[in-house]
């Protein structure tokens, strides 16, 4: 007896489970076959089903090529495949299929329990798309599945043992949801499970818990949209499982307590959630980015488990922006009390975020060709050279043929003139006059856009406006106040301002925000260090920058000031290669330092070390 496995990986096992040597095709002739009435196709049917996107001639060549393979592998009566001169049948007798867990007997509960862990991998798992007749077979047969556990949750749920089996029954709910967050009769079985508090949570634009409402826009956008909307066309917010940092206990806890808040957003109709099991597989994943973006996701919630409690923090994937973060304490004392409340404010806090989030990922998606260009510009801008500036730059002019009103496309713009201008240190005011004009269209574009207000304050600096940049990253924090970068650039503002306590206190913010900092965090951190004359602090975040090259002169200055002229000379000829016409009074005279103690010290260190 052989067996035919479709979910995960499709393959054919002998009863000692070894490995059948059949093709790819002639696996999923099978499968195909075992859903067909009678179990039997004609060949011409068969062909068209493996190659229907090639002309009839040829399918039918590819499956006589097919059929000598096979019958070379077995040809004996006992084959699984039954093959004639017109015909192609499965021998059902000599084959078992994993897809006949759904029809085996046993009680409600254990079959729920059986097909919930089937359909944990998708159906044909490792088979990339070959044809549209096959794509579409793949679609039919899984909402047929999704049919068979909806019944058999139905089936279990009322057979009074849901109480007993919360775990098997919120899994299959959970699942079905993730598909059909408008499914009330599964939703009010979730509901009646024990423990489930306050399954009724408002939609995202109505007030919350902790006594505001979201903002008009968010509101108004809310009431334009269909009671009522397509699975396909929800956000998807899927929460990890925690991770721990060190030797934590409590991690199964932790864990427990994001299913929980899970469940707690299943009751939501506008989101629509990924199950555990499939969030379970996007931490696993080695490239998370790439399955979160294979399976649509708009937000993730990530969690940390330390010493110090529960860190999470929801992210909007499309621009990687930190939109909410905070702590919980785990300890023993106060989490069986605790529990319930912090998944329910945790829930609610995730709903507010969603209004707010939800026109910007309508119209990230209403354009998605002006949005691949954005993003070509963004992964071009994490290296600090000129021609991947000037690339981006391109790409962000690209994106606004696409979209003339697409403001993350005009902040885009604005970083490359600023970044240029700090580069090549020469002072040009038309870079920046640049930066200023296209900084300002965002705003102009989308005022609640925290990036606008970032490259405003960012330009205002490098003009000299000291007092109004601050004010303009000050209100940008104050409208993404865990958005990493715009915390970057406060601290970046504020070591200028001739504040770097403060500067170094913002950016070490940043920095436990976005832990894989990117260079200009610790290029920062390491200017801050400087002007608080700690040198070695200074030079060990220079040090930590994986392309050191924009940190040369700040490391040359911090090794000069503690006397290592071995070091200075080495971060000062380095510089020199990079930008050989550097004068020090002249950069002193642009870049923009509110009091004139900051820039003695800076002269002092730069002239130490030989500029």
């Amino acid at each position: 007896m052989l067996h035919l496995q479709t979910f995960g990986e499709l393959r054919l096992t002998d009863e000692a489970g070894n490995a059948v040597g059949y093709p790819a095709k002639a696996l999923l002739a099978m499968a195909y076959l075992f859903t067909c009435k009678g179990h039997v196709l004609t060949r011409q049917e068969v062909a068209t089903f493996l190659w229907s996107d090639a002309e009839p001639d040829q399918a039918g060549l590819n499956l006589r090529k097919l059929i000598s393979r096979i019958r070379q592998i077995d040809d004996s009566d006992g084959a699984p495949l039954r093959i004639t001169s017109a015909s192609v049948g499965l021998r059902a007798h000599v084959l078992t299929i994993d897809v006949q867990t759904f029809d085996r007997e046993g009680s409600p509960m254990e079959r729920l329990k059986a097909s919930s862990e089937l359909l944990q991998r998708d159906f044909v798992g490792n088979l990339r798309s070959a044809s549209k007749a096959i794509d579409n077979w793949i679609a039919r047969e899984q909402r047929s599945h999704r049919a068979k556990l909806r019944q058999l949750l139905l089936a279990a749920a009322s057979s009074g043992q849901s109480a007993d089996n919360h775990r098997t029954v919120s899994g299959a709910a959970l699942q079905l949801l993730e598909q059909d967050p408008n499914d009330e009769q599964v939703r009010a079985i979730l509901r009646g499970l024990p423990g489930i508090a306050n399954p009724d949570l408002p939609s995202p634009g109505e007030s919350q818990t902790r006594g505001h409402a979201p903002p008009a826009e968010a509101r108004n956008a809310n009431l334009r949209e269909p009671e009522q909307r397509l699975a396909s066309n929800l956000p998807r917010l899927v929460l990890l499982p925690p991770t721990s940092q060190g030797n934590v206990v409590g991690l199964s806890l932790a864990g427990a307590l994001i299913e929980d808040v899970t469940i707690e957003l299943c009751a939501l109709r506008n989101i629509s959630i990924v199950a555990p099991h499939t969030a379970e597989q996007i931490r696993r994943d080695s490239d998370k980015a790439a399955m979160i973006a294979r399976h649509s996701i708009s937000y993730l919630l990530d969690t940390r488990l330390s010493v110090e409690g529960l860190y999470a923090q929801l992210i909007y994937f499309p621009t990687d922006e930190i939109i909410w973060a905070t702590r919980f304490p785990m300890t023993a004392a106060t989490l069986p009390t605790q529990r319930r409340l912090i998944a329910l404010n945790l829930s609610s806090s995730v709903v507010d975020e969603l209004a707010r989030k939800e026109q910007a990922r309508l119209s990230l998606e209403a354009n998605p060709q002006a949005y691949h260009s954005y993003l070509v510009g963004a992964s071009l801008l994490s290296k600090l050279t000129l021609p991947h500036i000037r690339r981006a730059r391109a790409a962000f002019k690209e994106a606004l043929k696409y979209n003339q009103d697409f403001s993350p496309a005009f902040t885009g713009l604005a970083r490359t003139y600023t970044s240029e201008w700090l580069l090549t240190a020469q002072g040009n005011a038309e870079l920046l006059g640049l930066a200023e004009q296209n900084s300002l269209k965002a705003i102009e574009r989308d005022e609640a856009f925290a990036s606008g207000y970032r490259e405003l304050g960012v330009t205002k600096l490098y003009l000299g406006d000291v007092d109004v940049s601050v004010a303009a990253l000050s209100h940008a924090e104050q409208l993404s106040p865990h958005f990493a970068d715009v915390i970057y650039s406060h601290a970046d503002t504020l070591v200028h301002a001739s504040r770097p306590k403060e500067a170094l206190e913002k950016i070490q913010k940043a920095i436990s925000l976005n832990p894989l900092s990117p260079d200009s965090y610790l290029w920062c951190a390491a200017g801050a260090s400087y002007f608080l004359e700690q040198y070695d602090d200074a030079i060990a975040y220079v040090e930590a920058m994986k392309d050191k090259a924009p940190a040369y002169r700040i490391a040359a200055a911090s090794c000069a000031m503690i006397g290592d002229r071995k070091r200075a000379q080495f971060y000062r000829q380095r510089a020199e290669a990079l930008n050989p016409v550097f004068d020090v009074e002249k950069w002193l005279a642009v870049v923009p330092m509110k009091e004139q103690w900051q820039k003695d010290l800076y002269r002092e260190g730069l002239l130490k070390a030989g500029f």
